[in-house]
């Protein structure tokens, strides 16, 4: 267990704004994990969680109290299940699958962040969610005080939603276990962009390699993959959810998808670009990515006050124009 002071949080979020934390706290073991977070919680010091960086808006005044940044390691196999410690880098563990022909999470390469993030935000991409393969989540819970485990019904998850979310700050989330499927293809490709990258039709199979290569090259293509030396990585990746509305309000001319009990998923990104943010849009120092309208990026010595604000007008603007109101992914934290 590593402890600094005054480090600034810019530089430990893919956004890169956020002023300095009073107390880093790096822990490398579930065990010191959990003894962080109850001597924070015993001393009264506002806490706040830190896994890859990759969803977090992080305040322009900084953190008053103890920043816990997740360092744990470990993948633990048995048989086509993994026990994955919470710290442990998300892209590394989806590269090990490939490399273990484990089926189940390949589409959802490139993602940046820590593998506890995961079941919080219930991530997703090109057709998989780790919903479906997630079979328990071991947390500390802050409101019992004690360690347990969550089944997937416990935890609620939903589009890009879960009870670890919706409850924020009660559950630290320790290790993530997973039931992928033993094999050299990927389970049916349900993602018409992904299958034409591929060169196969929707609901086919194709090697857990191409797979993740495809979406590799997919994410890259829109700036998707971290990488510091792109100035549209600097990012926390699609910023707005895909709005779920009932079926007879979808907006004409906007890509939809069926979303069950009547409802339809419109296209975050559309919307975006057709209320007037099209891609490279700029205010200052923020505004949305040159290659897609719905990552919103920062430049040098951009503030977390300017990016909200920035996000704030896009919100407004399709909302006047089509009367959709886009959700934030990324949570901006206060002490």
């Amino acid at each position: 267990m590593q402890v600094r002071s005054d480090v600034p949080l810019a530089e430990l979020t893919t956004l890169a704004v956020g002023g300095p934390a009073h107390r880093l706290i790096e822990v490398e073991t579930a065990a010191e994990l959990v003894a962080a977070v109850r001597d924070a919680d015993e001393a009264g010091r506002p806490l706040l969680l830190l896994g890859g960086g990759s969803n977090l808006i992080a305040p322009d005044e900084g953190w008053p109290g103890d920043v816990v940044a997740v360092r744990s390691r470990g993948i633990e196999r048995t048989g086509d299940a993994l026990t994955v410690q919470a710290g442990e880098d998300w892209d590394a563990l989806v590269a090990y699958t490939v490399e273990q022909r484990l089926a189940g999470v390949e589409a959802l390469s490139g993602i940046p962040g820590s593998t506890g993030a995961t079941p919080v935000q219930n991530v997703g991409a090109y057709g998989q969610e780790v919903a479906q393969t997630i079979t328990a989540v071991r947390v500390y819970d802050r409101a019992e005080k004690a360690e347990r485990t969550l089944a997937p019904a416990e935890c609620g998850f939903a589009y890009r939603d879960s009870r670890l979310k919706r409850e924020l700050g009660r559950f630290v989330v320790l290790e993530v276990g997973f039931a992928l499927h033993a094999g050299e293809l990927s389970g049916p490709v349900g993602y018409a962009e992904l299958a034409r990258s591929l060169g196969i039709e929707v609901g086919e199979s194709a090697p857990l390699a191409a797979v993740r290569d495809a979406v590799l090259a997919l994410r890259r293509g829109k700036g998707m993959v971290w990488d510091p030396a792109d100035p549209d990585s600097r990012s926390a990746g699609s910023f707005f959810t895909n709005p779920i509305v009932s079926a007879d309000h979808a907006v004409e001319g906007c890509p939809s998808w069926p979303a069950g009990n009547g409802s339809v998923k419109l296209s975050a990104a559309w919307l975006v670009q057709h209320a007037g943010f099209g891609r490279g849009t700029r205010d200052g120092r923020v505004g949305t990515s040159s290659r897609h309208s719905l990552a919103l990026t920062t430049e040098d010595g951009a503030t977390a006050g300017e990016l909200l604000a920035f996000a704030d007008r896009v919100v407004g603007a399709v909302r006047e124009r089509f009367g959709v109101t886009l959700e934030r992914e990324p949570t901006a934290v206060r002490p």
